[in-house]
């Protein structure tokens, strides 16, 4: 046994995490898995909340078609917005709230100047498994108001020496359209040897211009960014160390780039006339937009201290997002200027977090019908958005701090009922020094100060085992977030204003209600469940001539989430998914909500079908189609129905493994869901990518 399994950990998850990808199973196939996103490592299919659990496998079938992260999650994830195909996740929404970035368990969201490039901060080559905690949750503390998202990094396997080389090559069908070629190459090595095991990680990727089924360009993105015409690399390392059978030491740093070649400008479309933005080339001024983020992590664990498991892990995220720029009437010094005079700038925010996390599992009491979970988080993060080509400050350095303890219960009083409560104590502190706004905002002077805040956060839920085949579980949960701070700091008119005084930084506090049904067969299985989320002072954007200000509301949102599986034998398995989402926010500031959320908030009513399947032992393929509703808003941004199919294809020689995927296999012409309903520019008018194919090879050694 490798000592990777002296975790003490289940079999099952050691099968899932250890596994070569070629033996790797279908998530229906899998047995009990751990869940490491929940601080009480809970099994899924037996929580109170709906939890899903994205194996390597899955991950690898996507990526054979796309490596567009954004577009895995809504791919895999029900409740997540369709992808904006860009480096931005600004409107992607989960269960219509921000979901939080994890890797493994290390913050990557930004809630103090959420800037929406949270979403990439990590090569999925990188990745083990993806950890989905639906609906709001405070088991790691600030920012999980619709959810929590996990990256679980790669293990080294059982072996010395072992070695992977993949390369993939991506272009449209039309494989001659100038600058539309994509290039992706990844190495790792890792191995166990005596008391160490170790594994690195490289990736690299150039990708090309994107079309739209028409052959023609989409247009850049100069503002928040791109992933097309651009470049990337990931250096993941991770190295381990046993002190004895049940104790050991880890160090993980994953340091990821993202940056734009710049090589291209987009040529305006008409949003009311239905004309898509197009690029051309060009030479945009400025820097590149960018992503610099590196994230390192040490963990100790001992799985039998005083017959405890325990675990503490430090932290620190260095994040560095750089935006396009322009000439916008607020990047100038005074307003009212001609076109010819105003000056050019470019934002970047800048985050810096040092954490910790304290864990203790006490399981086996009370005649094993008890399980108890305890712990500590502590954050600090310091955030600040600057002008890079002037420096000056758009939004002022804001330090928060943060300290949370909790703890966690789950009994058994039947063998049939297992309820679960736990309470968790937020103290936060704001610190924010004297500053002025920009010219723009009229020049205000601002008075710092330091609010803070505390709110007790609970959850409790029951699972109820009818049948052998049948579970009801319920669930009630609060999750806690800041709304975003730079947007509220930076937007304020008002002379001598008083940030202790700013209602506008009060914490958002999300109710997250969930009831479901679990269904499980010998070859199928199906869950339903019900949710609502509500927040008596919420947070929604608003457009607002192509800026969009913090509104703080009442908002309400609930949704239908069900999934169905059939393993038709064991060459075939279908899956088939269905989300449906709605919300209102209190417009009138009556206390009663009244005016539908649009499309920034809320994401569309989706049908997702997968076809697997094994055609023999070294032949698989997989079919997957995704069809999004039409849908009505207030605001006249209606959004028209459209659906994507992929196939990818796998062929596994003995060392290595050669396979093809068609992403959008039909050709389908559309507009992104992002540019029907949460946008009126006509230089952010975006068509959706048409066909492509990619070719990939992967050698094990």
């Amino acid at each position: 046994m490798p000592r990777l399994c002296r975790f003490g950990l289940p079999v099952s998850l050691l099968t899932l995490t250890c596994a070569p990808l070629a033996m790797a199973e279908d998530a229906h196939q899998l047995g009990e898995i751990t869940v490491s996103a929940t601080r009480a490592n809970s099994t899924e299919g037996k929580t109170p909340q709906k939890i899903t659990v994205i194996n390597r496998d899955q991950i690898e079938q996507q990526l054979r078609t796309s490596s567009d992260q954004s577009q895995v999650l809504s791919n895999l994830i029900p409740g997540y917005t369709p992808s904006r195909q860009k480096l931005s996740n600004a409107g992607e929404t989960f269960r219509g709230r921000n979901p939080l970035f994890l890797i493994d368990g290390i913050p990557q969201s930004n809630p103090l100047r959420d800037g929406s490039r949270d979403g990439y901060t990590i090569d999925l080559s990188m990745v083990e498994r993806i950890e989905v905690i639906h609906g709001a949750s405070a088991e790691h503390g600030l920012g999980a108001t619709g959810g929590i998202i996990n990256f679980v990094t790669r293990r080294p396997e059982d072996g010395t020496l072992n070695q992977h080389v993949g390369v993939q090559f991506t272009a449209p069908t039309d494989d001659t359209l100038p600058d539309s070629h994509s290039y992706k190459v990844d190495y790792r090595v890792d191995g166990i040897k005596g008391d160490w095991d170790y594994l690195l990680g490289l990736s690299y990727i150039d990708r090309g211009m994107f079309y739209d089924a028409d052959d023609r360009t989409i247009g850049v993105d100069g503002t928040q960014g791109d992933i097309m015409d651009s470049r990337s690399h990931d250096i993941f390392l991770k190295l381990g160390y046993w002190i004895s059978d049940e104790q050991n030491i880890e160090l993980s740093v994953n340091r990821f780039q993202l940056e734009g070649n710049y090589d291209y400008v987009a040529v305006e479309g008409d949003w009311k006339k239905g004309l898509s933005t197009k690029s051309r080339r060009g030479n945009p001024e400025g820097d590149a937009p960018q992503n610099e983020v590196l994230t390192t992590g040490l963990k100790y664990h001992h799985s039998n201290l005083a017959g405890n498991q325990f675990t503490a892990q430090l932290y620190t995220q260095r994040f560095r997002a750089r935006y396009g720029g322009g000439t916008f009437d607020t990047f100038q010094f005074t307003q009212g200027l001609n076109d010819e005079d105003k000056i050019f700038d470019q934002s970047q925010n800048e985050s810096d977090k040092v954490g910790g996390k304290l864990t203790l599992n006490r399981a086996g009491l009370l005649d094993n019908k008890l399980k108890l979970t305890t712990g500590l988080d502590v954050l600090q993060d310091e955030t600040s958005q600057v002008l890079a080509q002037t420096g000056r400050e758009w939004v002022p350095e804001t330090r928060f701090r943060n300290i949370a303890p909790f703890l966690q219960a789950e009994v058994q009083p039947l063998q049939q009922l297992t309820l679960q409560a736990g309470i968790r104590y937020e103290y936060a502190k704001l610190n924010v020094d004297d500053f002025t706004t920009l010219a723009s905002y009229g020049s205000k002077q601002v008075e710092g100060g330091s609010p803070s805040f505390d709110e007790t956060l609970t959850n409790f839920g029951v699972v109820f085992q009818a049948t052998e085949h049948a579970q009801l579980f319920a669930n009630y949960a609060e999750g806690f977030g800041m709304p975003d701070v730079g947007r509220v700091l930076r937007g304020i008119n008002q002379d001598n204003q008083r940030v202790d005084d700013f209602l506008n930084l009060q914490p958002i506090v999300t109710d997250n209600t969930e009831i479901g049904v679990r269904l499980n067969g010998d070859s199928t299985h199906f869950q339903l469940s019900h949710f609502s989320s509500d927040s008596d002072l919420g947070q929604r954007l608003e457009n607002n001539g192509g800026t969009f200000d913090v509104k703080r509301e009442r908002t309400e949102i609930q949704g239908i989430e069900a999934e169905a599986g059939w393993q038709i034998n064991t060459q075939h398995h279908l899956n088939a998914s269905y989300a449906h989402i709605s919300g209102k926010f209190d417009s009138d500031e009556d206390g009663s909500v009244d005016t539908r959320l649009d499309g920034r908030n809320i994401s569309p009513d989706s049908v997702a079908l997968r076809w697997q399947a094994n055609w023999t032992g070294k032949l698989n393929s997989q079919l997957q189609a995704r069809h999004y509703f039409n849908k009505d808003f207030e605001d006249h941004k209606d959004f028209s129905a459209y659906q994507l199919v992929d196939l990818s294809l796998g062929y596994q020689l003995p060392k290595d493994q050669i396979t093809a995927g068609i992403d959008n296999l039909l050709n389908e012409d559309y507009f992104t869901y992002f540019s029907q309903t949460a946008t009126d520019r006509d230089d952010q008018n975006f068509k959706g990518r048409g066909r492509t194919i990619t070719l990939g090879y992967n050698l094990d050694f």
